[in-house]
């Protein structure tokens, strides 16, 4: 986020799925702005926000920002919570939730969109709980980047490099995936329901120069000696996961 204005431009994210590509600069701003409209709304310091969205730019926008506002991004769904921000609902919401934000139009529920407004929020918190897993484990900031940083240290990820998230449906670890890019100022293709064919086409397209995927996918890529493949497992080992 502090890095932002020094790559304006620059690509961040391309997600597959919709064909969006966001650069590191626009990132910024929509989280920044996302925050302020989730203060405006009412979120406190370290209250949930219930996060039921698939893997992609709108997911890292919408954890992102629920943390930058000092909320925590609860992935399980569980537990009490004033907001909800989804991709579209399947049903009644529970009675707890007071305001629900869909990225699809929804009865009864308003545009994830309206959360991006004029007022931001400049500073993040340094610390405290930021993420709730499927498992319910509560993940803490300074845990989390403290991760990151082990991590970008034995990547040795380029600023020119662009990783591949070929990994498992756990929305997580392509937030991992994406995140790690990020620190090392990475761009980063969030693939969907990736093939060892789709992955290739991926790679030849976006000039992939690391792909990070899941154990079954990274073996078979792995045969190809060309590539520079790396199992997800690698990543989240020092997390518990």
């Amino acid at each position: 986020m502090g890095a932002a204005a020094e790559h304006d431009g620059d690509p961040t994210m391309t997600d597959v799925r919709t064909g969006e590509v966001l650069a590191r600069s626009a990132f910024a701003r929509r989280v920044t702005r996302v925050a302020g409209g989730l203060r405006a709304r009412g979120l406190r310091y370290g209250e949930q926000v219930l996060i039921d969205l698939p893997l992609g730019i709108e997911l890292a926008v919408a954890v992102h920002s629920v943390v930058w506002a000092g909320g925590v991004a609860a992935l399980h769904l569980r537990g009490p919570a004033r907001m909800m921000i989804a991709q579209r609902l399947h049903g009644p919401v529970r009675a707890d939730v007071e305001h629900v934000f869909t990225v699809e139009p929804s009865p009864g529920a308003k545009p994830f969109a309206d959360l991006e407004g004029e007022r931001t929020v400049d500073f993040g918190p340094l610390c405290g709980p930021a993420l709730v897993l499927y498992s319910g484990r509560t993940l803490r900031l300074e845990e989390l980047t403290d991760h990151l940083r082990e991590i970008d240290e034995e990547l040795l990820l380029e600023e020119w490099d662009t990783v591949l998230a070929a990994v498992s449906d756990d929305p997580f670890k392509g937030l991992w995936v994406v995140d790690i890019a990020m620190t090392a100022g990475s761009s980063v293709v969030i693939a969907q329901e990736p093939s060892v064919l789709g992955c290739r086409i991926l790679i030849a397209e976006h000039a992939v120069s690391v792909t990070i995927a899941h154990p079954e996918l990274a073996r078979k890529l792995s045969a190809d000696p060309e590539l520079h493949v790396l199992d997800e497992r690698a990543i989240v080992r020092s997390l518990g996961l």
